[in-house]
């Protein structure tokens, strides 16, 4: 197993992304992550970067799809290749085409960014035992249950596993929204990383919310979504594209031996 990585931390919307810089088996990288998460307790998840033709790939430890892991990739390419601003092309593992990320630095190691996202696998409805139909947006690598009801936030922690398990998912998010008030509460759980994590933002969730919305109104929707680490916007076109947006920092960059 590789014994020194070289990394960077980053804050996307307070949903802290370790990207290692060092090139790491795939069978070696949920191991790789559980250490630095150790390492660096308040990260929330990891991903892999490399260069790539036009931009640079990504691959997170548990194969799941992350836009705001996507935005963080994208400033990392930007300060490697030392622009100010720039049409990234981040490759994420599991996706049938890149995704094409708009960034630019507002101020030294801070960016504004916003990403073209995935269009969902499905956006449908399904019945749960415990209370009833529930959204669903699939996306490759991740689905997200919409729950517009909080009083299943007790049992959230348990649920989330056990739902991934019923609906087949290779990653679950249970995104807890008040419409009224703009808010989400996001929980993620990654079988493949073995982490369950309530998440300061989430950029898959509040895209699934986008996604449901635009689904199930037809009409174009433009929303800020306040999260506990900050706040991030969602729009669906009138073509139905999605576009997501926030703000990304740098916290630093090491180099750490693992063994």
């Amino acid at each position: 197993m590789i014994d020194t990585v070289t990394y960077s931390l980053f804050d996307p919307t307070g949903n802290i992304t370790l990207l290692v810089e060092t090139a790491v088996p795939i069978e070696e990288q949920p191991e790789i992550a559980r250490r630095l998460m150790q390492l660096e307790p308040e990260t929330e998840q990891v991903g892999f970067v490399l260069p790539a033709e036009n931009g640079v790939s990504l691959r997170m430890a548990g194969g799941e799809f992350c836009g705001n892991a996507s935005m963080s990739a994208a400033a990392w390419w930007l300060k490697q290749n030392g622009l100010k601003e720039s049409r990234v092309l981040v490759h994420v593992w599991g996706t049938e085409s890149p995704v094409p990320v708009e960034i630019r630095e507002r101020e030294e190691d801070v960016w504004e960014a916003s990403v073209q996202m995935p269009l969902p696998v499905s956006v449908e409805e399904e019945n749960f035992p415990q209370c009833g139909l529930l959204p669903i947006v699939r996306f490759p690598g991740i689905a997200h249950v919409i729950l517009e009801d909080g009083t299943l936030l007790g049992n959230a922690e348990s649920l989330a596993p056990e739902w991934c398990r019923e609906l087949g998912a290779e990653a679950l998010g249970l995104m807890f929204l008040d419409r009224e008030a703009g808010t989400m509460k996001p929980l993620v759980w990654v079988p493949a990383a073995g982490t369950l994590c309530w998440e300061s933002s989430c950029a898959s969730g509040t895209t699934a919310v986008g996604a449901f919305l635009y689904a199930k109104s037809g009409r174009e929707i433009k929303l800020p979504l306040k999260q506990p680490g900050g706040t991030l916007g969602i729009a669906a076109n009138a073509d139905g594209r999605l576009l997501l947006s926030g703000r990304v920092s740098l916290l630093h960059r090491a180099d750490r031996r693992l063994l």
